[in-house]
């Protein structure tokens, strides 16, 4: 590790201006600016829900109750983190300067996009039916079958794109 990126890179915060400056691929550096946006919304949804939650469960001394709390935070980990491993990835990748291949930015930065869409498209899934949407227009029969499937098939999609991220990862290096 060189001197200078030693000294550019502490930590997340480090991570994200180092990958954004050290990548030639235009697509990363998109990604790296949705990905800090969204973690960082996503990170304040859950930490005002884990509010409520706690607000709502106060004076229930039972530990299920504990338990729903830590589930809670561990979900937002698991929502948060891969929406950041691409951006982390190709930081690593660049201060060991193991290589300075755009390609490998792009297939990250797309494995992010595809699992910020595969999220998306598991909350469509695992959407309430007294919050569904009405399903007229182009999009209408899709969103028939998406609501028409069980909740937990919600799950499906971001584990797929989860897989998929790693698994560039892993066959990119």
């Amino acid at each position: 590790m060189t001197e200078a990126a030693g000294k550019s890179y502490n930590g997340l915060p480090g991570a994200f201006r180092f990958a954004f400056r050290r990548s030639d691929s235009l697509l990363f550096k998109l990604y790296a600016g949705v990905a800090l946006v969204l973690a960082g919304l996503v990170t304040i949804i859950f930490a005002l829900a884990l509010v409520v939650l706690i607000g709502d469960t106060v004076g229930g001394g039972d530990g299920t109750i504990s338990l729903l709390r830590s589930f809670f935070i561990l979900v937002g980990l698991l929502v948060v983190l891969p929406i950041l491993a691409p951006v982390l990835f190709v930081a690593r990748r660049h201060r060991r300067a193991i290589g300075d291949d755009v390609g490998y930015d792009r297939r990250l930065a797309s494995t992010g996009f595809l699992f910020i869409f595969a999220v998306y498209l598991g909350l469509v899934v695992s959407t309430p039916p007294e919050q569904q949407a009405s399903v007229d227009g182009a999009l209408g029969p899709v969103l028939e079958v998406l609501y028409g499937l069980p909740s937990i098939v919600g799950l499906v999609p971001p584990v797929v794109a989860v897989v998929v991220l790693y698994g560039t990862h892993r066959l990119s290096r």
